[in-house]
């Protein structure tokens, strides 16, 4: 099996004529299709949400695509905050899902009116003493320990998280939230990430359901919504078949059916924070063999480097890789793809099974249009890449320039080093 980029050696030809290697390229068409294909897989919902996690890909203009289709911002710092709130995003369209969390930042998301979910329990007290009150709708994050599997196959280990509160700590989370003041409740948890199988979400929101059921009849609570978070994945392996979200929001609905509505819960929203699904598949780095070497090994040398996708060198990630023009080619060279970070680590592939290189090749990295150019950084001096969007009719948009020296050197304010720069 193989995996067919969304974008063609033409293509890829004309653009390098104006944006130089290596850059980042996003299918307008592609997210599109999934953002729509999402809001009918949860349309049986009336208050269904998507807050689109920020953190995956911070791009506004591909944000502003999204919110065409009604997604808000699932936000956790700051930043994200102010980004979203530029964007025109308001109040009850922003999630705020932090830990660790700072007062100013707990401040300007209640400032905002961003739905603030807090993450532990020491955190209301926190939130009181920054705000001087409590907000009347609020969320908590619940983590349930020990490993959360389904049937024999472990999908992770959330007693290892450091996330969300107990058990006993939300229920006494909801007690106390409603005795200063809070008037509706949510309920979130994060239990898995990247799951590659459409039995995660439902299992997920059995869990939750029948914990809101408890938490209602237990606490009085009136629980408005229930908040999947994010973990559904996406098939970086050619091997893997993909999530059918269709599937999915059926088989929550089944559950919602099943635990709520016989609750008389049958109102309750249902949200999501969706980032890696939403944009994964609809991004590519675009890079090119500069150098090879031969050695105890083969190597291949490309201008793209772990700061541009540090995903294969921080978690040892599989990003499949298309040599351009090449498709049809048989794999017979095997290779370690690299670039020029002073660290040894800085491999896009290992002992991959490639078509001969040659200099000069245009090769595509696939799945990098979530935690791809967000998780970037300038380690050895290196300067963060361009984003570009293929349009829907083929054309081509600059949606973040490349950074420049200048910008490098920007926070120097007591040198003069930046004279001169571009």
């Amino acid at each position: 099996m193989n995996k067919k980029p969304f974008v063609t050696l033409e293509q890829l030809e004309e653009i390098t004529k104006t944006y130089p290697t290596p850059f980042y390229l996003y299918d307008e068409k592609g997210i599109r299709e999934n953002a729509r294909a999402l809001k009918e897989a949860f349309a049986w919902n009336p208050g269904y949400k998507e807050y689109f996690a920020v953190k995956a890909t911070p791009n506004p203009f591909l944000i502003n695509i999204l919110r065409e289709y009604g997604c808000g911002c699932d936000c956790s710092s700051m930043t994200e905050l102010m980004l979203s709130h530029e964007l025109g995003v308001t109040g009850k369209d922003i999630m705020f899902s932090s830990n660790d969390t700072p007062a100013e930042e707990f401040a300007y998301a209640a400032k905002i009116g961003a739905i603030i979910n807090l993450d532990d329990y020491t955190h209301i007290e926190f939130l009181e003493k920054t705000l001087g009150y409590i907000p009347e709708t609020i969320s908590c994050r619940y983590n349930p320990g020990g490993i959360f599997q389904i049937s024999n196959d472990i999908m992770d280990n959330p007693g290892d998280a450091k996330y969300g509160m107990t058990t006993e700590q939300l229920f006494d989370a909801y007690r106390v939230l409603q005795a200063k003041g809070a008037k509706h409740l949510g309920l979130h948890a994060f239990l898995a990430s990247n799951t590659v199988t459409n039995e995660y979400y439902p299992m997920l929101a059995r869990v939750l359901f029948e914990l809101a059921v408890r938490l209602k009849k237990e606490t009085g609570a009136d629980i408005r919504f229930i908040n999947l978070s994010g973990g559904i994945g996406i098939p970086y392996r050619p091997d893997q078949e993909a999530n059918d979200i269709r599937v999915i929001g059926e088989g929550v609905r089944k559950v919602y059916e099943e635990v709520l509505v016989p609750a008389g819960m049958g109102d309750v929203a249902i949200y999501t924070e969706l980032g890696r699904f939403m944009m994964g598949p609809y991004g590519c780095l675009v890079t090119k063999a500069m150098h090879e070497k031969h050695t105890y090994k083969e190597y291949i040398g490309v201008d793209a480097c772990a700061v541009n996708l540090m995903r294969p060198a921080m978690y040892g990630a599989y990003h499949h890789i298309t040599v351009m023009g090449k498709e049809n080619a048989p794999c017979d060279h095997k290779y370690d793809v690299t670039g020029s970070l002073c660290e040894n680590n800085d491999k896009f592939a290992i002992d991959r099974e490639l078509p001969k290189i040659d200099i000069g090749d245009l090769l595509v990295i696939h799945d990098t249009g979530a935690h791809g150019y967000a998780m970037g950084y300038n380690y050895n001096g290196k300067l963060k890449s361009a984003e570009l969007l293929l349009k829907e009719d083929g054309g081509v948009q600059l949606i973040r320039r490349a950074e420049t020296p200048k910008d490098y050197f920007a926070t120097f304010d007591c040198f003069d080093i930046i004279k001169g720069l571009v």
